[in-house]
Parts: structure tokens; C-alpha cells; sequence
């Protein structure tokens, strides 16, 4: 999702310091002071427009959310959202989802949730994808030895990728679905996002994977 900025957005962002955090290397190691309790946390890298990361913490009040977002406009978009619901268990960032060890400290997050990454095509662009061996990673040294990836996607080609990135590196397949809406069970505690909905009305597939690194 690209949105061209908005002259209101970072003002939004200056002004609710205790609901976004744009300087998240400030909180690594302490993140728990940023919520109500502590509890497992649980991070999203490309929050969208934040249907699926406030759902989640609406569902699950027992859990601590970060949802991480690059772009400003983007962001703010979800922080309106935020600033009505006011979900205790819901902290947003404006930042670069590349730097995650900077963020976090080894094993300081419970599980990482991917959701309708951008696919980057090409394959110079391969380093950019979230699924990429370095963002594993990342993935690997912040999770806990319990903590698992969740990742969604319509893009055939994007999930291909993903299988054998996440199988060259080792990590272990706890779930694989080629159509996820077609599995009834699955979909019982499925959150979607706005991807999500949009594209499976349109009948396509959404793929997802469960994986977690190996002890």
C-alpha cells in the first residue's frame, strides 16, 4: 500500500506520543513498558491500514500487538483508528520493518504476522522481500524459542518464494494452505485484513504459511 503523504499525518504522529513510537531502538529490551501489562507480544511488519492488527488485539486482550508501518500517511491513517478505540494492548511504530534487531531484543517477541506483502517481482528485488534470508534472520533472533511466522499472501508467485526461502533456511512447517477460505476449520480464529477480504470476494486464492525456526 502506497498513499502519497498528507500534510496531516505527522502532525497526528508528534502529537500522540503514547500511542506511536517513531524512534522504536528506544524501547528494544523494554517494550513492555510501552503497554497496561505485560503479556506476549506479538509484532506485525506492514500494518496496512490496521484492520487486522487491531482486530487481533480486540480478540485477544491477553496479548500485548506492535504494529509496524513505513509510511507516514499510512500510519497516521491507523492511528485515527487507534485514538477512538483506544486499545490498551496496541502499540503502533512508523519505521522501517528491516530494522527488527535494532528494535527488539533476542527473543523478546512471541510471533511475527506478515500479511499481503509487497511481492517485489523482479528479481533484483529480492532482497527487499520480507520473506528474504536476511529478514529471516531477523525473524529468527528476535522470536522466542516458542514463537512461530505467520504469513499471507495473494500472490502465487510470492508464496513459492516464501516456501523455499523459509525451507532453505531450515525452519520448520507447522501449517501450509493453498486456499485458506477453503478450509473450514482454519477459518474459525482467521483475522482478515483488508487485502484479504477485498481479494477473496473476488475469489482468489489466499495462501498462508505457519512456520518456526528450529531449536
Amino acid at each position: 500500500m502506497r498513499l502519497r503523504n498528507k500534510p496531516w499525518a505527522k502532525p497526528l504522529i508528534d502529537s500522540n506520543p503514547e500511542l506511536i513510537v517513531t524512534k522504536p531502538v528506544e524501547y528494544r529490551g523494554k517494550w513492555e513498558t510501552r503497554f497496561e501489562k505485560k503479556a506476549p507480544l506479538f509484532i506485525e511488519i506492514g500494518m496496512g491500514k490496521g484492520g487486522f492488527i487491531m482486530e487481533l488485539a480486540s480478540r485477544h486482550p491477553e496479548n500485548n500487538y506492535i504494529g509496524i508501518e513505513i509510511q507516514t500517511t499510512v500510519a497516521a491513517i491507523v492511528l485515527r483508528k487507534q485514538i477512538e478505540a483506544k486499545l490498551p494492548n496496541l502499540q503502533l511504530v512508523c519505521a522501517n520493518g528491516s530494522g527488527l534487531s535494532e528494535y527488539f531484543e533476542e527473543n523478546e517477541v512471541d510471533g511475527i504476522y506478515l500479511n499481503f506483502s509487497d511481492p517485489w517481482p523482479k528479481t533484483r528485488q529480492e532482497k527487499r522481500r520480507l520473506t528474504y534470508k536476511s529478514f529471516l534472520k531477523q525473524y529468527q533472533y528476535v522470536l522466542n524459542d516458542k514463537g512461530s511466522l505467520e504469513f499471507k499472501t495473494d500472490n502465487r508467485g510470492l508464496f513459492e518464494y516464501s516456501l523455499v526461502s523459509l525451507n532453505n533456511y531450515g525452519m520448520k512447517f507447522n501449517q501450509i494452505f493453498l486456499d485458506l477460505h477453503k478450509d473450514e476449520e482454519a477459518m474459525i480464529d482467521n483475522v482478515m485484513t483488508e487485502y484479504e477480504d477485498k481479494f477473496s470476494k473476488k475469489g482468489q486464492p489466499i495462501y498462508k504459511i505457519s512456520a518456526s525456526f528450529k531449536n
